[in-house]
């Protein structure tokens, strides 16, 4: 069954309705590669997908041990090879709160993160530089 229905709607721009739940996005292609750059790229959405997925993978770690997210922030940075145009590289910085972590949690949480779905499943090609900061 599908979960998402994408729409080409003209000038290098299209919609994704996500079908159980109606949410629509909207990407653009980038000012550099001849679009409006008025919205997500879908390399800006692959990059913003593995910050999520991080999230969410760290969330439930830290959900089942009792320790307290809220407030982590993830500042991404995409670097784009030209030849292939490809996503070369995601350098994720993440400032996690200062909740004063254990080495034992923070090795359960940054394992969370480097193994979330996405992560496993981007090509090994394109270079994972993540970064835990903590306050």
């Amino acid at each position: 069954m599908a979960t998402i229905h994408n729409t080409y709607t003209g000038e290098l721009r299209t919609t994704a309705s996500h079908l159980a739940s109606g949410n629509t996005i909207i990407t653009d292609a980038p000012i550099d590669n001849n679009g409006r750059g008025e919205a997500f790229s879908p390399t800006d959405l692959v990059c913003a997908a593995l910050g999520s997925c991080m999230m969410t993978i760290m969330g439930i770690v830290a959900n089942r041990n009792g320790i307290q997210l809220e407030g982590m922030r993830i500042e991404t940075t995409k670097i784009m090879s030209a030849e292939p145009r490809r996503i070369a590289e995601v350098v994720l910085n993440i400032q996690m709160p200062a909740n004063g972590y254990t080495d034992k949690e923070k090795a359960m949480l940054e394992n969370a993160a480097r193994t979330c779905p996405v992560a496993l499943s981007l090509h090994p090609d394109v270079k994972q530089t993540v970064t835990f900061l903590y306050q």
